[in-house]
């Protein structure tokens, strides 16, 4: 009975394939990555094989085609068809994620942000001219009030699960702003994808997508800490598990954590992001090097 009960806890609830607490079957939650690869390509040896939670296949992609063997993961069989259609070379797709993004952003003319003006912001490339606008023409009045009220729990939990609102910060609102700043004054806009994707909606000029060897992507539908328990000791060179942690309890965190250092080769590297403030004096270099925005935490560990 004990076995049986720890198991039963040590679960995690992305194994559901939604994000809010209405029934149905697993759909499809991000059809684009919200995580910066640059830092697994900056951290990953240059050669052998590493570990992925799939998502949308963004990060996988990146670091096949850097020549690295990619075991990409996903509880969600959904996210594992929609990266097999993406490999196979079907355009990307809007999930749950992308499409509230979206609506966030049609809501932008009536907080007096135009797309032009996004569009001028966004072709800047000196940070701190990009700060001086951002302070000027979009953190208006009317902005912090809509993020205010649109990023309140009591807002967040009509989306939401509310055990993925358990890392949520309070007043989400500042914390998400100070990440807005720091991206913009340690990032050129007019390069950054991912402050395109989240402002406007679509790749910057001239952005290409990444081309990947298809068979240099092994794809697994399966929960990342059970496939870990099976692998052989030492299979692994690093692991980028996105923010999988996010919204699990402490014993799905110690049996993932327990089995990814089962898995891992002498030296391996672990890249791991959340929703969730940094602790106090913890470093912020890894989540001020990420691009992407949205994450408070970026934790690289070598093992």
């Amino acid at each position: 009975m004990g076995l049986r009960q720890e198991l039963t806890v040590a679960t995690t609830p992305w194994e559901r394939g939604r994000l809010g607490a209405w029934p149905g079957r697993p759909t499809l939650l991000f059809g684009q990555m919200y995580e910066d690869a640059g830092i697994e390509l900056a951290v990953f040896p240059s050669s052998g094989r590493v570990f992925s939670i799939a998502s949308a296949g963004s990060t996988s992609m990146a670091l096949a085609a850097r020549g690295l063997r990619v075991t990409a993961v996903d509880i969600n069989p959904a996210q594992i068809d929609y990266v097999r259609e993406r490999l196979a070379g079907a355009p990307a797709r809007q999930g749950t994620a992308d499409r509230l993004f979206g609506l966030g952003r049609r809501a932008f003319p009536l907080l007096g942000l135009h797309r032009a003006t996004i569009r001028a912001f966004l072709d800047l490339d000196d940070p701190a001219k990009q700060v001086e606008f951002w302070r000027r023409h979009l953190d208006t009045a009317r902005f912090r009030l809509a993020l205010r009220v649109g990023l309140d729990r009591a807002a967040l939990q009509l989306v939401y699960l509310r055990t993925f609102l358990s890392v949520v910060p309070s007043h989400f609102d500042r914390a998400m702003r100070g990440r807005l700043l720091r991206c913009f004054a340690h990032h050129p806009n007019r390069t950054n994808p991912y402050a395109w994707r989240l402002l406007l909606g679509a790749d910057p000029p001239g952005h290409s997508s990444i081309a990947a060897d298809p068979g240099s992507i092994e794809l697994i539908h399966a929960d990342a800490a059970d496939y870990l328990e099976r692998c052989p000791a030492g299979s692994f060179a690093g692991f980028t598990l996105s923010n999988i942690l996010d919204g699990t309890g402490q014993a799905y965190r110690d049996r993932l954590m327990a089995a990814v250092r089962r898995a891992a080769a002498p030296g391996a590297v672990v890249v791991l992001r959340s929703f969730a403030e940094p602790s106090p004096g913890e470093s912020l270099e890894w989540v001020i090097r990420d691009r992407s925005i949205l994450w408070g935490v970026v934790r690289v560990e070598r093992l």
